[in-house]
């Protein structure tokens, strides 16, 4: 009976650290693949800087023009006649006034509305404002795309809109080659003006960014920044990274565009909706364009992003 006893307690002991061992393998597996998220991205963009539009007024001479006119568009020398005799009464005078203001002033908003010239106070102050987001999953056998990204970053002249506008017409570029590997897409749209247009695109900046573990490349306004993952899966040798690194692995690439206009990306449906979103954003150009982000993941070599943290991270992918 004393004999069984150390068996038994030998016994219990070697399962309970055999339990232990595979209990601590899983979860320092787990801890390295969410710390291995990684993340690039490159951008920048002021929106102080954005062109304000100059008012537009009438050519002097113009009916309606600010220049020495009198009783809101007529000049006084056309009333000298009702004045010095045969004019009729102070009466129909002040009617005929009357009906010459309401019919220029219904000419001159006429001509606005048709881009004759005459502007609101709001667009000549505060502009419309399009901050536009386009994000699209792809198989990770793009890993060609994963280079392209890393080249444009490293390259990016992120410090004027020239470079800006170049390098967002580089990345729409590298996409649209990889159609064959679009597997999920969406596109959402903000109409605003140019002084909570910043706060908008803050918002969806920042929302993204928080997605990543840990941001390997990013070139933001002229300030380049590299760093190695402080962790990644473990080689590919091991059986629980043979088991992740299948066919489920996807890269998803995220584009915030603002610019100026009013400016909606379609609706994503379909393979073809996603080449005109590339199309029409890649399509922006310097004097328009305010600001705008690149971001990626995965970004650092080794790293995973697998259909469970695509689902988790990114719920409004839409399958194409």
């Amino acid at each position: 009976m004393n004999n069984k006893l150390p068996s038994m307690f030998k016994s219990f002991s070697r399962t309970f650290i055999a339990l232990a061992l595979v209990v601590g393998l899983v979860f320092a597996h787990g801890g390295t693949a969410l710390a291995a998220r990684t993340g690039g991205g490159f951008g920048g963009g002021s929106f102080r800087s954005a062109p304000r539009m100059a008012p537009s007024r009438a050519p002097s001479g113009y009916p309606g023009s600010y220049g020495g006119g009198y009783g809101g568009g007529f000049g006084f020398p056309f009333m000298m006649p009702f004045l010095f005799g045969g004019g009729g009464t102070l009466f129909t005078i002040l009617i005929f006034i009357a009906i010459a203001n309401f019919l220029v002033s219904s000419f001159r908003n006429a001509s606005g509305s048709e881009g004759g010239g005459f502007t609101s106070d709001q667009d000549v102050t505060n502009p419309p404002v399009s901050v536009n987001t386009l994000q699209l999953g792809l198989l990770s056998q793009a890993r060609s795309l994963q280079t392209d990204l890393d080249r444009i970053a490293l390259n990016a002249s992120t410090g004027s809109s020239t470079g800006l506008a170049d390098a967002l017409q580089e990345t729409t570029l590298a996409l649209l080659r990889h159609p064959e590997y679009w597997v999920y897409a969406n596109s959402e749209g903000q109409q605003t003006r140019l002084l909570s247009a910043e706060a908008e695109f803050n918002r969806r900046t920042l929302s993204e960014r928080s997605k990543f573990q840990e941001e390997t490349l990013s070139n933001y306004g002229a300030q380049l920044r590299q760093k190695s993952a402080t962790a990644t899966l473990e080689p590919a040798d091991d059986a629980s990274a043979l088991l992740s690194q299948g066919p489920g692995e996807y890269i998803v690439v995220t584009l915030i565009v603002a610019s100026q206009g009013k400016a909606q990306l379609p609706k994503i449906q379909s393979a073809q909706d996603v080449k005109q979103a590339l199309s029409q954003l890649g399509g922006v150009g310097a004097d328009d364009l305010l600001a705008m982000r690149v971001l990626w993941t995965p970004q650092a070599e080794g790293d995973t992003l697998t259909s469970d943290d695509v689902v988790e991270a990114y719920p409004n992918l839409r399958r194409l």
